[in-house]
């Protein structure tokens, strides 16, 4: 039997942020029960990231999809990921 693929989750974030730290936190968390890898975007390093999410980080997203900003919601990635499996 083949692995589920791999998924890719991308974190938008900031240096500075709590709650993206509390999100990043929280994610690490989740990873110890669920296989995602974990891509963490500094929106502050690109104008373009910038002016996309402004104030919306944290925000998590798998492709073009927004799963959740400002907090973790670990009931609703968790259903989003086992679709996967």
């Amino acid at each position: 039997m083949a692995d589920a693929p791999r998924i890719t989750l991308t974190l938008y974030s900031r240096n500075w942020c709590h709650l993206c730290e509390d999100m990043r936190k929280g994610l690490h968390d989740l990873q110890a029960r669920l296989p995602f890898e974990l891509t963490v975007v500094d929106v502050d390093s690109n104008s373009d990231l910038e002016q996309r999410y402004g104030e919306l980080v944290p925000l998590l997203a798998h492709c073009d999809r927004e799963l959740c900003h400002y907090h973790l919601n670990p009931a609703e990635v968790t259903d989003y990921l086992l679709k996967f499996r």
